[in-house]
This record gives C-alpha cells, structure tokens and sequence, in this order.
C-alpha cells in the first residue's frame, strides 16, 4: 500500500511539472474563484462602529445568517491580551493550531471540545467584503484555558499577561451573565427576540413607499419558464400564470431575511380583488432592502442557469439559500 502511494504521488509531480506556468496559474485561479463563490454564511446584525463591550473591552461581534455568534478573529485576540495579528501555525505535528490556543504550556488544559468549536469562521460582511473570526462562545472557554495554566504555575512570563486579561474578561462575563438570566427568568427575553426581528424588518423595509422601478429582471422569468417547461415569448412576463407569485414568494421573500415576507404581506395587503395594490419589492428600504433583494435575484438567477428542470433548480437553492426556519433536507439524491 505504502509502494502504491508513493507511486501515486510522484505520478502527481510529475503532471503538475508538466504544466505550463500559465496553464497552473489558470487552475489556482479556478480554485480560488470555487472557494470564494461557495456559500458562506452572512453578517445580518453587528458592524465595526457597534462592538461589544465586555467591561473596558471591545471585540467586534456579528450575529450570521445562520445564527452563529462570531467574534473577528483581530479583536478576539485583542481581547485576550494576543497580537491582532498572530498567525495560525504547526505545533508537533500536522493539525494546525488557531493562533487563540497557541503556547505548548497550555496544550494540556486545552479540552477536546474547545478543540473542535476553535476553528476559524469564515463569512461575509454587509459591504460583501470576506471576514474571519470564531465562535462567541468559546471566549470563556479560551480564558480558563489559560488561567488553569497560570494556577498550576506553567505560564511563561510572556503569556502572564494573557491571564490578567483572562481573568478580567470572565469576571465581566459573569456579570452579564446575571443579566441574561434574569432576562430569561422573568420572560423578558422573548420580548428582546421581537426587538431583534424588529431590527431586522425596520433594515429591510421601508416606512414610506417607493417610486416603482423595474427590478425582477426578465431574465428570472425566462429561466423560470424553461425550468417549468412553459413557452416563453415577451408576453409571457405580463401574462405569466398566478403560480408564478407562489414561486416568487417561495425563493425570494421568504429567503431575503428572517419576517420580511409576513410583513411585506401585512403593508401590501390583497385588496378585495384578490390582487396587491403595489409590488412588494416597493416597500423595500433604498439603502439595504432593495440592494439585497438584487443580489438575492442575482444568486438565484445563477442557480436557475444551472439546473436542468424545477426539482434539480428547488434542491440547488434549498441548499444555497435556504428559507429562514426550515430545515433543509440532505443532498442524498446527489
């Protein structure tokens, strides 16, 4: 076995040296092009402007699309007393160690389970811009990493500071958590949910209506009769069957953001004829209902190019752009 992989692997240099420089900065391209186009979870609350404070501490923290909780990975490390910069490295052996959890004093009172939840969080800002950072609730967990060390007498002089820091921040932290358990004692914290959806639909629609503008190109309705296999000519978007309102509720509205379609309903009620008296896109905010819905249009439109009928296209965007509060079935059929 060991023979056949080494076999194997000088076949593999072999082919890559055979490669014109060209042709291996073409495929390093592509593959960079598929990481960056993957689907990554998106910021849908927190901004550099708004941190969080923990005591005198500020670390910047986003709520994802997904509801994970991220601090950047920068102010993380800020925040426990490490450069901003730090570099994730080797430590004995081939598992890379995030730059939290780096210094072989404090390997053995790292548990298996902080291990698993340390890895970087990649996702996607407002401004469409990549960031990194790790899952909130592991910032305690990293503190009592190292103040364990620091009490069993193992931290070097140079980390010393990291468990002052460390200290400081679970000390904080348990103030807040009071805070939270009080919230959740007394109910308050379903009322704080409805804060937080609020805040969400206030983003995303607008108080006043807008002036109408053409904004579900034609193109969406042209692959969306193609995958339908209905005939399509130019008059078809003006007489498209009432299925179609349906369809564009289920992949749009409904996967925009949390609430948005339920709301938009309650604005832009069926009047008695059954019909709406504006479009629902009208009732969206300039500045960051309507730019999400055309990304949002964008995506799907990509989508629709790809798949071959509506069922290949349905299990492409359930698992690309899934609605908010469904769980999306698994790809087995792939």
């Amino acid at each position: 076995m060991s023979d056949l992989h080494d076999v194997k692997a000088k076949a593999a240099r072999a082919r890559a040296e055979s490669l014109s420089g060209q042709r291996r900065k073409e495929i390093a391209r592509k593959a960079a092009d598929a990481r960056w186009n993957r689907a990554v979870p998106e910021a849908i609350f927190g901004s550099a402007e708004k941190p969080l404070i923990i005591g005198e501490t500020r670390i910047q923290a986003y709520v994802l699309d997904d509801e994970t909780r991220v601090l950047t990975q920068a102010s993380f490390l800020e925040a426990i007393g490490r450069h901003r910069k730090a570099n994730v490295r080797s430590e004995g052996g081939d598992e890379r160690i995030p730059a939290i959890l780096q210094g072989k004093a404090i390997n053995p009172f790292i548990p298996q389970e902080l291990f698993e939840k340390s890895r970087p969080v990649q996702f996607r800002l407002d401004s469409g811009g990549m960031a990194s950072g790790y899952r909130a609730e592991i910032l305690p967990m990293v503190c009592e990493v190292y103040l364990k060390a620091r009490d069993a007498g193992v931290l070097p002089s140079n980390q010393k500071h990291v468990a002052v820091q460390a200290d400081i921040l679970i000390r904080a932290l348990a103030h807040v958590g009071i805070i939270a358990l009080v919230d959740e004692a007394t109910g308050y914290q379903e009322v704080r949910a409805r804060r937080a959806l609020n805040d969400i639909l206030e983003r995303f629609i607008s108080e006043e209506l807008r002036k109408w503008a053409k904004t579900f190109p034609d193109e969406f309705y042209k692959q969306m009769f193609r995958l339908r296999g209905w005939d399509f000519r130019a008059s078809s978007i003006l007489q498209r069957p009432g299925v179609v309102g349906r369809y564009t509720n289920d992949i749009v509205y409904e996967r925009l953001a949390p609430g948005v379609l339920e709301e938009l309903k309650r604005k832009n009620p069926r009047m008695p004829s059954g019909q709406r008296k504006h479009k629902h896109f009208q009732w969206l905010t300039e500045d960051v209902g309507d730019p999400r819905l055309r990304e949002h249009l964008a995506s799907i439109i990509t989508l629709m190019r790809a798949s071959s009928d509506w069922n290949h296209f349905k299990r492409m965007i359930d698992r690309a752009l899934p609605r908010y509060g469904h769980t999306g079935e698994l790809p087995l059929d792939d």
